[in-house]
């Protein structure tokens, strides 16, 4: 509770005591060896003047086992919550035209921590120095805390996440996706990188917001067609734009390749298949669409550090 109410006490620009606080409804994801997330959504008060707040702390303690880690946290004035939760009001379900009495203004408070080995997989295969990679490496043996600009990528991603309508396998599909792009714009927002010289000129075409909409699409894609690879050729065959340029503005768009962000997600899906629904290794290499289970086994300890057989039994 006291790290929400530092948060808020930020957001607010005023301190907050514990007793004002009415939680609504908590979330969280805390498979081993991954990131995890937590939503703490509380009744926001009348009286309350919010400024949405973002934080990145880095924290670097060789003395703890647990003492690396980075973590993005966010407080944000979010949509109204419903006591009844929208499946069921009916009120929520009919929309609009008839407002749902049962809603409250809310505050969200949302937070993502990252290990170092699951950073590790962002960054692997480059080599160039920048402070992003000199930060998801480790490098830095100072621990820090700065803020996160609220632009509206961050806003409207977190929004987004707060509000989808997923469930079980497809919201934890999403949540991985979601997860990824708000550590990236995070990370944009307090880093000042240079753009490598050799992309540049090959996405000026990324100014035009018509063919960004169609790189978006492109992941979006990518993630309903988890148990069902999709060449590069039939994605850009899909989403109406040149192979080339697919490839290099879905690097600059999201700082990964789509081969390095397919199968990221792939094997974040499958620790969830693994740990959170108990599905057997067969099971999970069948569902994520590998024609052998050796090869989701080699696939799987190559992302993780683990076989699959060893998350079972965590």
């Amino acid at each position: 509770m006291s790290e929400s109410t530092d948060i808020i006490s930020q957001a607010l620009n005023q301190p907050v005591m514990v007793d004002e606080f009415v939680l609504l409804s908590k979330k969280e994801k805390q498979i081993p060896g991954t990131w995890q997330y937590q939503i703490r959504r509380y009744q926001k008060l009348s009286h309350w003047v919010v400024e949405d707040t973002g934080e990145l702390t880095y924290n670097y303690n060789t003395g703890s086992q647990n003492g690396r880690y980075l973590e993005l946290r966010f407080c944000i004035a979010g949509m109204s919550w419903c006591y009844e939760n929208d499946a069921s009001c009916e009120a929520c379900r009919k929309g609009t035209d008839k407002r749902c009495e049962m809603r409250l203004p809310v505050l969200d408070v949302v937070s993502f921590r990252f290990e170092p080995e699951h950073l590790a997989h962002l960054v692997k295969g480059q080599r160039k120095k920048t402070p992003t990679l000199e930060l998801l490496n480790f490098r830095n043996t100072q621990s820090f805390t700065r803020s996160i600009p609220i632009g509206n990528k961050i806003r409207q991603t977190l929004e987004t996440f707060l509000g989808h309508n997923y469930t079980d396998t497809f919201e934890n599909i999403y949540v991985n996706a979601q997860t990824q792009i708000l550590l990236l714009y995070a990370l944009e927002g307090i880093l000042d990188d240079e753009p490598q010289e050799e992309e540049v000129p090959a996405c000026k075409f990324l100014a035009n917001h018509h063919d960004r909409d169609k790189i978006m699409l492109a992941r979006e894609i990518l993630l309903e067609h988890i148990g069902d690879p999709i060449t590069i050729k039939e994605l850009s065959r899909k989403v109406g734009i040149n192979e080339c340029y697919l490839k290099k503005g879905f690097k600059v768009m999201f700082g990964s390749t789509i081969f390095d962000f397919y199968q990221d997600q792939r094997m974040e899906h499958a620790r969830f298949l693994l740990y959170e629904k108990g599905k057997n290794v067969s099971e999970v290499s069948a569902l994520l669409g590998y024609s052998s289970i050796s090869h989701f086994s080699t696939a799987f300890k190559k992302h993780t550090g683990l076989k699959p057989c060893e998350l079972l039994i965590r």
